[in-house]
């Protein structure tokens, strides 16, 4: 049975500042047996999900069959054409976006040498496509922001399936970039109860190849690092937060405990934390 064509489209309301990111509009449409679009170019990034159907997107000479789960992306100025399937149509969603973060926010489709990505059965795909449509429905000055908070989050959402190797694993020619990655969750997440278990989890690897790349590169364990990240924090705030005690130092700086926060500070400076403060104050 052939399912009936519909469409809908809708631009965000907020006015346009030709900023950094910015949603044109979106939409949704079931089309009909072979409908066809192009060739032709746009003038801004174009992102199209599949929901159910098949079709085909033709690129540079590029054709690309496409099903239910799919996501293919159009680039500004580039010449491109779609056409749904003969007898199973495509039912899709539609975003266009623009500005000067755009093309680093696309980067996950730019660095392959294909426009698609396939997330398979993932439903938070299709659910914020959806979500962007109803916040320029909803109107208001929150349109704007709200269509770019959702945009990011479908863009996570490719890079998780396009960028983040399985745990255990290891990518060719990676180590560099997984070293900075410890270097960067560390540095940011030093006052939180950062477990290395957690952090190797989150970063899809082994605990143990982690351990070994960091060893290599800096000589040191990541506990090691952190603890040392964490008596430098520490250390920066006794010299320039004369209001905060010792303890409020120590709990800032990522040191549940105190007594342990004045022992690593003496074993990193030979003095203890009061001592040093006293001192800094004498210069």
């Amino acid at each position: 049975m052939e399912r009936p064509f519909t469409y809908s489209v809708v631009s965000n309301p907020t006015p346009h500042q030709h900023g950094d990111l910015y949603v044109l509009f979106s939409g949704e449409s079931q089309t009909r047996p072979r409908h066809r679009i192009g060739p032709k170019v746009v003038d801004f990034y174009l992102m199209h999900h599949v929901l159910s159907g098949r079709g085909v997107f033709t690129v540079a000479d590029n054709q690309y069959e496409l099903h239910e789960g799919q996501t293919f992306l159009i680039r500004p100025e580039q010449l491109i054409s779609y056409a749904a399937h003969e007898t199973d149509p495509w039912q899709y969603r539609w975003i266009a976006f623009e500005g000067r973060q755009a093309a680093e926010l696309a980067r996950p489709f730019l660095d392959r040498d294909q426009p698609v990505v396939d997330t398979g059965s993932n439903p938070r795909i299709g659910v914020l496509y959806r979500n962007i449509e109803r916040s320029f429905r909803l109107g208001g000055e929150a349109a704007h922001l709200r269509s770019v908070g959702y945009l990011h989050l479908l863009f996570a959402e490719f890079s998780s399936v396009l960028q983040e190797p399985s745990a255990g694993t290891v990518r060719p020619g990676g180590d560099e970039e997984l070293f900075q990655q410890v270097i960067r969750y560390l540095s940011t997440q030093y006052a939180e109860p950062v477990s290395i278990e957690r952090m190797a989890d989150m970063l899809g690897y082994n605990r143990a190849y982690l351990s070994r790349l960091f060893k290599r590169r800096t000589g040191m364990t990541p506990i090691t690092f952190l603890l040392k990240l964490r008596v430098d924090k520490a250390r920066l705030l006794l010299r320039e937060r004369q209001e905060l005690t010792v303890e409020q130092i120590a709990a800032s700086a990522g040191f549940q405990d105190p007594l342990y926060f004045s022992k690593q500070f003496k074993r990193f400076y030979g003095q203890s934390p009061s001592a040093y403060r006293e001192a800094m104050r004498l210069l």
